[in-house]
C-alpha cells in the first residue's frame, strides 16, 4: 500500500512555514508545543522509543520520548510521533475517545503503512528537501560523492549519518 508522499510533503511544508523555520536544525519540540502537544522525555528500560497519547474527549495530546536513546534518535522519534498526530488523527487504538500509539523496533521495519508514513514525515520534517538543496550548493559534487559532507550535514541537522544518507539517497543525490 503506497504512502501519501505529496500529502506528507505539503503538511511538512505548512508546518515549517507556520513555525517560521527556514534552516536546520528544525526545532521539533517547539513545533510539537505549537501544535498543543505536551512533550515528555523520560528514560525507560524498554525498547519503546516513544508514544503518542491522544485524549479526544479532553482535547489533550502527549508525546513521550525515551530519554535513554541518543539525542538524534529522540529527535527522530519526536518528529515521527508528530507525524502520527498530523497524519493519523482518527486512526489507531480508540478506547472511549483515547488513542494510543507506541514507536518501537517494529516501527522502522516499514511493514505498517502508518509507520512508513510517520517515518517519511519525520525525514521530511528533520531534513527538508529545500534546506538540503540550499546546503548542498555550498559543496563540491565530489564531497557528496565521497560522503565527506555527510558527517557535517548530519551534525547541522542533528540527525544520524545513516538517516541523512538514506534521505539523500531517496532524494537521488547519492547511491547507497
Amino acid at each position: 500500500m503506497a504512502i501519501r508522499t505529496k500529502y506528507i510533503q505539503t503538511m511538512v511544508g505548512d508546518l515549517l512555514r507556520q513555525n517560521r523555520i527556514k534552516s536546520a536544525p528544525v526545532d521539533v519540540e517547539q513545533i510539537a508545543k505549537n501544535l498543543g502537544i505536551v512533550v515528555e522525555f523520560k528514560p525507560t528500560k524498554s525498547e519503546i522509543s516513544g508514544f503518542l497519547f491522544r485524549d479526544h474527549k479532553n482535547n489533550k495530546s502527549i508525546i513521550g520520548v525515551n530519554k535513554s536513546h541518543h539525542e538524534n534518535r529522540q529527535r527522530f522519534t519526536l518528529a515521527h510521533e508528530i507525524g502520527h498526530f498530523v497524519l493519523h488523527k482518527f486512526e489507531g487504538f480508540h478506547f472511549d475517545g483515547i488513542s494510543l500509539r507506541m514507536r518501537d523496533e517494529n516501527s522502522s521495519k516499514g511493514t505498517i503503512k502508518e509507520e512508513r508514513e510517520a517515518n517519511k514525515f519525520a525525514s521530511e520534517l528533520l531534513m527538508p528537501q529545500p534546506f538540503l538543496e540550499k546546503d548542498l550548493i555550498k559543496y563540491e559534487h565530489s564531497d557528496l560523492l565521497f560522503g565527506s559532507i555527510i558527517p557535517r550535514l548530519a551534525k547541522k541537522y542533528q540527525v544520524s549519518e545513516s538517516a541523512l544518507s538514506f534521505r539523500l539517497a531517496n532524494l537521488g543525490y547519492i547511491r547507497l
